[in-house]
Order: C-alpha cells, then sequence, then structure tokens
C-alpha cells in the first residue's frame, strides 16, 4: 500500500511518520488474525479497536481524502459497537457502518471524471442479481426484527462495492471484499453452516477490503483538491 507515485519524492512534515503508521497498522492486523486462529479472545478485543485509527492515521498523514479518513473512523465506531455481544450495539455498529459508506459513496461520486472510469452497468447489474439472490435465500432465517435493517445496509453496501471502481482495481476488490465479509457475518447471524474459526474469515475479508479502498483511493491520487488532508510542515 505504498503508492509510491502519489508521494514526493522527500516527504516531510508529518507524512514522513506516513510509513510507521502503515507499518503499524499491518503489525495490529497480524495480530488480531493470529490471535483469532489461537482463540485468544483478548487480543482480538485489543487489537480490533486499533486498526481503523491506525488505517485513517496512514490515509490522513498521506494526505488522503476528508471522506476517505471519515469512512474509515465511521467504520471504527462499527468495529467498536460490534464487540458488544447484543442487538442493541449491532444495530448501532451497523448504523456507524452505514455512514461510512455514505463517505464512501460520496467520495466515489466526486472521483468520476476525465481519466477515471466510470462505475460500469454491467458490475452494477451482477452486484444487484447476487444481493437479490443473497436475500431470497436468507431472508427467513435472519430474526424478523432484523431483517429489514439488514436489507437496507446490505442496498448501500452493495453499492459501495459498485461504486468502488471508479478509483480503479484495488478499490473494486476492497469492495468486493467488504461485501463479502459482511455477507460472512449476515451467514452467522442466520445460523448458516460456518467454516473453522469464522471470526478469522470475517476479519480477513473486512482488513483487507478497508486497505484496499484506502489504497486505491490514495494510489488514484483523490483528494488532490479542497478536500485533501493536508500533512503539516510540507
Amino acid at each position: 500500500m505504498t503508492a509510491t507515485g502519489a508521494r514526493p519524492a522527500h516527504p516531510g512534515g508529518a507524512e514522513r511518520f506516513a510509513r510507521p503508521v502503515l507499518l503499524a497498522f499491518l503489525l495490529v492486523a497480524a495480530a488480531d488474525l493470529a490471535g483469532l486462529l489461537a482463540g485468544a479472545e483478548t487480543v482480538h478485543l485489543v487489537a480490533k479497536p486499533l486498526l481503523m485509527p491506525l488505517l485513517a492515521g496512514y490515509a490522513a498523514l498521506r494526505g488522503g481524502p476528508r471522506l476517505l479518513v471519515a469512512a474509515l473512523l465511521f467504520g471504527w465506531g462499527g468495529d467498536v459497537f460490534l464487540l458488544a455481544d447484543d442487538e442493541p450495539a449491532f444495530l448501532v455498529g451497523m448504523g456507524s457502518f452505514a455512514v461510512g459508506h455514505v463517505c464512501y459513496l460520496t467520495l466515489f461520486g466526486r472521483g468520476e471524471g476525465p481519466g477515471r472510469a466510470p462505475a460500469a452497468l454491467t458490475t452494477g447489474a451482477g452486484y444487484t442479481v447476487v444481493l437479490a439472490g443473497f436475500l431470497v435465500l436468507i431472508w427467513p432465517d435472519l430474526p424478523a426484527d432484523l431483517r429489514i435493517p439488514l436489507t437496507g445496509y446490505s442496498l448501500l453496501l452493495t453499492a459501495t462495492a459498485w461504486r468502488a471502481g471508479v478509483f480503479g482495481p484495488y478499490a473494486a476488490a476492497g469492495g468486493a471484499l467488504f461485501l463479502l465479509s459482511d455477507a460472512l457475518i449476515a451467514t452467522g447471524i442466520a445460523e448458516w453452516p460456518q467454516a473453522p474459526v469464522p471470526d478469522f474469515w470475517v476479519m480477513l475479508t473486512y482488513i483487507a477490503a478497508q486497505a484496499l479502498l484506502a489504497h486505491g483511493v490514495l494510489t488514484a491520487g483523490a483528494g488532490r483538491g479542497s478536500d485533501r488532508v493536508e500533512p503539516s510542515g510540507t
């Protein structure tokens, strides 16, 4: 996630700390995933809330768009609330993620223009078919009071996955993985059969999704206007 083409040859000020913050993010991500594989719940409880602040800090230090930083921080809010094992916290966490997706969608809308690939209608149609099929299959197994909130959130997430392609293949892959990660959560809520260590796969796809979305936006040179977070001392 280095995006050398978007960085000055001799970064100064806050931007020089971007690489150490990225390294910290990668180390915390590795610790979180290892903790999940080892069944060390305490490691997950400590590591998960650190992930998105570190990634958001990296994006800010790289001068990324404020909307990208905001999306990652709303993801952090979702991460924290979803650590609690109760329905009200789950709904608040899902709401925080939903606001993050609104930030992403707004950013992707601003990213369209000359030199950027438009969001492909065929890709959107494919996502629509996949979402409709998934909802039809999972609907009877979802708790009744979660069906409508999960459907609304799924529509928003699917729009993010589709529109992410305007920032290139990395962001597109990130959007697809985000959709997959939340689909894995939904199958757990519906009590469908799960792969071994299901939380590991949820976090692996989620971490990769957010990292790829950030990488795609940063390497596309997004936010070089009024929406850019200016590193101090440059």
